[in-house]
């Protein structure tokens, strides 16, 4: 991890546009800390997972130069956010990852920055894991890396659009607060589900923009196609699956996840 606070230095959450950048790749949903699960998708799209002399995934390739792409929400509620957080740190660093930031990586950045912020929905895992975790260098490291994550990627010469809650045509590129703002949280209607969750506007029904949206944030039960749009939040951390869409063959790939590790209503576990 040497070097890595100075290679990941960058303005926080800007989008980042890498149209020239054509794939292929592997869009995968959100994973909060759900270390074990990850590995195996990993291997299901298969890619070589490397490890260090302490048995831990510190890299992965794919034989076909695939490059894996993250929605966001990589942390928080789950068993292993270091772990996640090693793996895709380096892999980002060897330039098979790609990731933007989620509403979670967002909070956790003001934590750990020492600003007052409400610990709640798996923060608290976070913390401890990270300040549990004996390398001080990575946690220095992952910090770094965590504020430098953009906020949208634009790549394959602007055909595919990745932002953490998805994105209305009208802010693919933008660097306002707006564009930001809705890529890390969506726009919520004011109104309240009957689990008690915030209802958000349903963004991708109206979209009918060229590229390809890919995002995760509200977790489904299943992967459907809505305009263009695909969700990839399919709750592996509530006991669903972890996703990933294989671009440009607009194919899934889900695996179960291990067990249930963070209870949330209107989720349904995968048997």
């Amino acid at each position: 991890m040497a070097g890595m606070t100075q290679r990941y230095h960058h303005a926080e959450n800007t989008p980042r546009d890498r149209r020239d950048l054509t794939g292929p790749f592997d869009v995968i949903g959100d994973v909060h800390g759900c270390r074990a699960e990850l590995e195996t998708l990993l291997g299901e799209l298969g890619y070589r997972i490397d490890r260090d002399e302490r048995g831990r995934a510190i890299s992965a390739t794919h034989p076909d130069e695939r490059i894996a792409v993250f929605v966001g929400d990589l942390v928080d509620r789950g068993p292993d956010t270091p772990g996640v957080l090693r793996l895709v740190m380096s892999m980002s660093a060897a330039g098979t990852a790609l990731c933007v930031t989620g509403n979670h990586e967002s909070k956790l950045v003001r934590a750990l920055d020492g600003r007052n912020v409400r610990i709640a929905h798996g923060l608290a895992q976070s913390l401890d894991q990270l300040a549990a975790d004996d390398d001080i260098e990575f946690r220095s490291a992952a910090h770094a890396f965590l504020r430098a994550l953009p906020s949208q990627l634009i790549l394959d010469r602007g055909r595919l659009v990745v932002a953490h809650a998805g994105l209305p045509e009208e802010f693919h590129g933008s660097a306002s607060s707006r564009a930001r703002a809705f890529a890390l949280y969506g726009a919520p209607t004011g109104e309240i589900d009957r689990h008690g969750l915030p209802v958000r506007y349903d963004w991708a029904q109206d979209y009918r923009g060229r590229a390809t949206v890919v995002y995760g944030h509200t977790p489904v039960t299943e992967l459907r196609w809505v305009n263009n749009t695909l969700c990839l939040d399919t709750g592996v951390v509530f006991g669903g699956a972890l996703s990933a869409l294989r671009y440009r063959e607009l194919t899934t790939v889900s695996v179960p996840a291990e067990q249930v590790w963070s209870e949330r209503a209107g989720i349904t576990p995968a048997r």
